[in-house]
């Protein structure tokens, strides 16, 4: 199992989204940034955890747990003129883009970016590089205990 960090914005999906959805699952959309979609596509599998993280909002930070609950397939937005994902240059014998599907496993409390950074243990982590900006990265095991602990997780 990898455990991974997926950011979205909570006015376009939220912990709370998924936790309302059927199944309590979602198609993970609109990632339109070739290493985040290397990292769909090519590393990450069913049955994997991610961190789900709200971005671009007023506080940004940790909000739930996720579980990956299927394999990587074509995300459909690339291929719709109305949507915002659209992408003139793929087709549906050629994708470029790539979505999965994931499971609500639980709401946290939000762990802020703000707290994040003071954890001398998370300071490699790379949410907390200068510059990152990546929706999906993996999570390093240590990583992953830290902030399970903190989240009060056994």
């Amino acid at each position: 199992m990898a455990y991974w960090l997926m950011k979205s914005e909570p006015d376009e999906v939220s912990i709370d989204d998924v936790l309302a959805a059927p199944a309590r699952t979602v198609a993970w959309f609109g990632v339109r940034n070739y290493q985040a979609r290397n990292f769909l596509r090519d590393t990450m599998r069913a049955g994997d955890l991610a961190l789900f993280y709200h971005s671009s909002c007023a506080e940004p930070g940790i909000a739930g747990i996720v579980e990956v609950c299927s394999p990587a397939y074509p995300d459909t937005t690339q291929f719709d003129p109305a949507s915002p994902y659209h992408d003139p240059k793929a087709t549906p014998e050629q994708p470029r883009w790539t979505s999965v599907d994931v499971r609500a496993v639980r709401k946290t409390a939000l762990l802020s970016l703000k707290e994040l950074r003071t954890i001398p243990a998370l300071a490699g982590m790379r949410l907390l590089a200068k510059g990152s900006r990546l929706s999906i990265m993996p999570v390093e095991p240590d990583e992953w205990r830290t902030i399970e602990a903190m989240l009060g997780q056994p």
